[in-house]
């Protein structure tokens, strides 16, 4: 016999974990369950290439709340349980034991899988993606001084598990698809090339238009057979991107187009189905787009957004996209929607490591960066979609908060 639930989350990541939270905030009386394929409770990914990788705490630490939280919440676990179907028609949805949970309501938080390198030789051992605690700590335990790491792909994870290999002694190398940069296509060459200096001057190197042709070893990884020659290494790390987990949606008939497609509700094509986080594909009201962002941030504020439209408030998707990085001693926020082929405007110097980058499109701010300098967030906000000149942005006597 199914159990009842007023509302199902799916997905016990950052987002599944904020939305159980929210409706509870919000007085919301039903009865919750709250599914998820990790054994774990929900915790704070970002920690996983920082924290857990560079400081090597347990991860543990990086939880959202001590799982004693969800029963004095009384909201139902079904922790290291998948989900295998939903049927929207009898509200159900069906775990990978094959009981049965019925919803008044449910939340998709599925979040996204990392792409993987389909060549010989990657089922060996010692070649790992980053999703997971369980990955980060199978990761860190191969770290070591004079260790052979390899990370493929030059993207905000690829460069900082680099960075928190080569801080405990490794010899990194990443290899990158392209003669672009790492990063190139959400920063452009010039901040590309800043951040690949950045890991030269700390050790890391770079091996260019290196398309992975294969993996060799016995049991466990040895090298990295690439177009550009042949790689030794202990330790393979594959950073090429995630695709959002949409097969649950597609298979119960929701709308789908580069994930989930939601209004700026959360809502779905099924209006007892909502989505948030890296799945949701959805409409922001502040830019007048839809918008599918893979960043914690994002999908905490959409958690909150779903628990308000599930509670019948009136919040909606109507901030800036955001996101951070630490590598090395680089710390930087990001907020807006840049592109490589936006003219890019640097306020400060460079070489100094402490400046303000603009991304400015059609004579408008379309982006901000602030790279160790800090309490700049809320003027940054607010300058995206501004008109302000080259000239104005540059002018360091000009306060960031009067551009």
């Amino acid at each position: 016999m199914a159990e009842e639930f007023g509302t199902v989350v799916i997905g016990a990541g950052i987002g599944g974990g904020t939305v159980v939270e929210a409706l509870r905030d919000a007085g919301y009386a039903g009865s919750v369950a709250l599914v998820g394929a990790d054994p774990a409770a929900p915790y704070y990914r970002p920690d996983l290439s920082k924290k857990v990788m560079l400081e090597q705490s347990d991860p543990a630490e990086s939880a959202l709340r001590g799982e004693d939280w969800y029963a004095a919440h009384d909201v139902t676990v079904f922790f290291g349980t998948a989900v295998t179907a939903i049927d929207p028609a009898a509200r159900s949805v069906t775990l990978d034991d094959e009981r049965q949970l019925n919803y008044g309501q449910a939340i998709l938080a599925t979040g996204s899988t990392p792409r993987t390198l389909d060549v010989p030789g990657a089922q060996l051992g010692n070649i790992h993606t980053l999703r997971d605690a369980g990955d980060a700590v199978a990761i860190r335990s191969q770290f070591g001084d004079g260790k052979k790491v390899a990370v493929i792909g030059g993207g905000w994870i690829g460069l900082e598990v680099a960075a928190a290999a080569q801080s405990h002694g490794c010899d990194v190398t990443v290899i990158l698809h392209t003669d672009a940069p790492p990063l190139a296509s959400v920063l452009g060459d010039e901040l590309g090339e800043y951040f690949e200096e950045l890991h030269r001057t700390n050790g890391v190197e770079f091996l260019d238009q290196a398309e992975t042709a294969s993996f060799t070893g016995s049991d466990a990884v040895e090298s990295v057979e690439t177009s550009a020659g042949s790689v030794p290494v202990d330790l393979v790390v594959v950073g090429i991107g995630a695709d959002p987990a949409v097969d649950l949606a597609s298979s119960a008939g929701l709308s789908t187009d580069n994930g989930v497609v939601v209004d700026e509700h959360m809502r779905t094509s099924d209006g007892s189905i909502l989505a948030i986080g890296d799945i949701a594909n959805a409409h922001n009201v502040l830019r007048d787009e839809r918008l599918r962002v893979e960043h914690w941030d994002n999908a905490v504020r959409q958690a909150e957004v779903a628990a308000s439209t599930i509670t019948e408030g009136t919040r909606s998707y109507d901030w800036q996209p955001y996101f951070y990085t630490d590598q090395f001693d680089l710390g930087m926020e990001y907020v807006g929607r840049g592109g490589p082929e936006d003219e890019v405007v640097i306020r400060g110097d460079k070489s100094s490591g402490e400046f303000i980058v603009f991304w400015s499109r059609d004579g408008k701010v379309a982006a901000a960066m602030n790279v160790n300098v800090w309490d700049y967030g809320d003027e940054l906000r607010a300058l995206i979609g501004k008109e302000v000149s080259a000239d104005r942005l540059t002018d360091e006597q000009v306060p960031v908060g009067e551009l």
